[in-house]
């Protein structure tokens, strides 16, 4: 029989041997992902026989076009497809990477040089942040902005500073207030346009200003682009501005534009030099993506304006009921907005968005996102996907309905 006590001490002795499965430094301040900690929350409000209406995450819920899905098919079945690929991707899909930037953003970009096709865009987030910050760099980052720019950047080390985007400056930068904050360790600049969560759409004179000011103070720009293509007739490109890529690296993504979320393919584009400095790291991280979907995605970047226009006519559709069960809940929002999702301020009884979402949650069985989790600059705010059917949306608003009706049992009151 063992002697647990003499292992014990053994342990005890060996410092290598002491807390065995204690996290990295790193993780510390490092939260769960708030969809992560809801869904499992909303998972245990299902088991009780809620029946949740899930109205929070953006997972596109139409497929992809059926060519694409052809592609996949038929590819899969040849039988030579199936090793290992290139680190930067098959010049098929980058070609087309290529012609889908040169006619959508009229940007012209190197297919071999300047083109990094990534497992989703979202890795290249964390690969752009392990490439270029050392311990105690600062990069400026958005408030309200996407949590995977703050959650990269600590755990690479980095700090996080925040700009604030507001009503009052449109969502913008404002530029000329950081020009007079010390810059000297800010190394990058996370930027995002159209913009989530609050909708804001780029503009020439925005993505200009954005471009001279990574220049002036020395500062790599990284802009993510999924959303262009969403609820937009006319999609921008950072590097659409005269010399961009002396300071910018842009990220794209499928997921959202051609509804292949879960087949995760997504580009960084910019100079030769910076894809090659990315590439350093991401090499270190994966072997290349499965050839037949790098040719189903090069088949869905060669659709045309009719698929984006049927795509944006069922977002259309939904965005009204949308505007409708915010209306029910009293809340303030602009028409003018683009992508995936609806951004409205709550009504001034409650103490936050989290407030608000939670009482629809549990009076009425309908989860929306407390604009909170997107930085300070959110609390008063929530957000709504439109990623749902016309059915669904029209339940959500039948139950809100009933919870504001005293008559009918309603428990809650804007």
């Amino acid at each position: 029989m063992m002697n647990t006590n003499k292992q014990s001490q053994n342990i005890e002795s060996h410092p290598s041997l002491r807390g065995v499965g204690g996290v990295a430094k790193r993780l510390e301040g490092i939260g769960e992902y708030y969809f992560s900690q809801k869904l499992r929350e909303i998972d245990e409000l299902n088991k009780q026989g809620k029946n949740i209406i899930n109205l929070g995450i953006g997972s596109p819920d139409l497929p992809p076009h059926p060519d694409v899905i052809k592609v996949l098919q038929e590819e899969s079945a040849k039988p030579n497809v199936h090793a290992y690929q290139s680190y930067k991707g098959s010049p098929v899909l980058r070609n087309a990477i290529k012609d889908w930037y040169q006619k959508w953003y009229n940007v012209e970009l190197n297919a071999d040089t300047e083109i990094l096709p990534l497992i989703g865009s979202k890795e290249g987030i964390m690969h752009i942040c392990m490439t270029y910050l050392n311990e105690g760099d600062e990069v400026l980052v958005p408030n309200p902005g996407y949590p995977t720019y703050r959650s990269a950047v600590k755990l690479a080390g980095g700090v996080c500073v925040d700009y604030h985007l507001n009503e009052a400056n449109n969502y913008e930068p404002d530029f000329e207030a950081l020009s007079k904050t010390d810059l000297s360790k800010v190394k990058l600049l996370f930027v995002n346009y159209p913009q989530m969560p609050t909708g804001q759409n780029g503009n020439d004179a925005l993505f200009t200003n954005i471009v001279a000011f990574g220049k002036k103070h020395n500062i790599l720009i990284v802009h993510d682009n999924p959303y262009s293509f969403i609820l937009n007739d006319h999609p921008k490109s950072l590097l659409s501005v005269e010399g961009a890529k002396d300071v910018v690296l842009e990220l794209n993504s499928l997921s959202k534009s051609s509804n292949m979320a879960g087949w995760r393919v997504g580009m960084l584009c910019g100079a030769k030099e910076r894809i090659d400095e990315v590439l350093k790291f991401k090499s270190n991280m994966d072997s290349g993506m499965f050839l037949p979907v790098q040719l189903a995605a090069a088949k869905a970047l060669s659709l045309g304006k009719e698929w984006y226009t049927s795509v944006n006519k069922v977002y259309k559709e939904r965005r009204l009921k949308v505007f409708e069960l915010l209306d029910l809940l009293q809340c303030a929002y602009s028409k003018e907005q683009v992508g995936m999702f609806v951004w409205a301020k709550i009504p001034s009884n409650y103490a936050n968005g989290y407030a608000l979402s939670d009482e629809v949650l549990y009076n009425s069985n309908v989860f929306i996102t407390p604009g909170g989790i997107f930085g300070t600059e959110g609390d008063n705010y929530i957000r709504v996907s439109l990623c749902g059917s016309i059915e669904r949306f029209e339940e959500a608003i039948k139950r809100i309905k009933a919870s504001l009706n005293p008559s009918k049992g309603g428990t809650f009151k804007p």
